[in-house]
């Protein structure tokens, strides 16, 4: 089964650029396109947070012009960006969301469960996870040990070296209680998160935590001063997770035309 993400998408309404030189849209569509030229095509594409720039209704009927070409399911999650009930009213036709609280889910295929966390804190740059939203991963997982699972979650839940988005990512607390179960449950072949706006991969607690690039800019690679700042030299980009029966492989994409 191959499945595709895209995340941190960034769109805002007509006319928006991104540091005022982004064309986020434009990003996205080539993404979309390529996508649709892939052979074999993925099965599914899970839009992991970040989807649109300021929560807008307007905006979020834009992604949805945007992703129409899309054939498959796509499933969406939110990131610190997004506003929930505005994702859901444009989207009320997705009825794998749930219609109130947080929007963490699990969509179950013939060979592989996909499972979603929301980390968003409204108001907030960071992200957590709550004891309830913990306690259902943990349950969903006990339901099912020996199917594997993709998980997909915004906020990362290691530190990357990045030290101004390292100060915004999970918060340790929960990272530490979603590391507890993750231990417990080794069908968790992945754990695949956004925000960073960069390509990064590490073992975490049995598994792999991947950190999957943007579709509408990447974040220089910056160690020294951790700070966050556009990079308009690196394309567009979104990850492919292949499980070929054993593993998941991950292929990360650069869109270059």
């Amino acid at each position: 089964m191959l499945v595709a993400q895209i995340s941190d998408l960034h769109l805002g309404a007509p006319g928006h650029l991104a540091y005022d030189r982004i064309d986020t849209a434009a990003h996205l569509a080539c993404c979309v396109k390529h996508i649709l030229q892939l052979a074999p095509r993925p099965a599914a594409v899970v839009a992991s947070g970040d989807l649109v720039d300021t929560g807008t209704a307007a905006e979020y009927g834009r992604l949805r012009e945007l992703l129409a070409p899309l054939p498959m399911p796509v499933y969406l999650m939110p990131g610190n960006h997004d506003e929930r009930s505005a994702l859901r009213a444009e989207f009320r036709d997705h009825d794998y969301l749930p219609a109130g609280g947080t929007l963490h889910y699990a969509i179950e295929t013939q060979v592989l469960r996909l499972i979603m966390l929301d980390t968003v804190v409204p108001g907030m740059d960071g992200g957590a996870l709550d004891a309830p939203q913990l306690e259902w991963f943990a349950a969903t997982l006990a339901a099912a040990p020996d199917k594997p699972a993709l998980v997909f979650m915004h906020h990362p839940p290691i530190r990357t070296g990045i030290s101004g988005m390292d100060e915004i990512g999970l918060a340790p607390e929960g990272a530490a209680r979603l590391g507890a179960i993750v231990s417990r449950h080794r069908q968790v072949e992945c754990i695949s998160c956004g925000h960073v706006h960069r390509g990064i991969e590490t073992r975490w607690h049995g598994t792999r935590v991947s950190i999957c690039p943007s579709t509408a800019f990447q974040s220089i690679l910056d160690l020294a001063t951790g700070q966050f700042e556009a990079n308009s030299d690196e394309p567009p980009a979104y990850q492919l997770h292949d499980w070929n029966g054993n593993e998941i492989v991950t292929h990360t994409v650069a869109v270059t035309g």
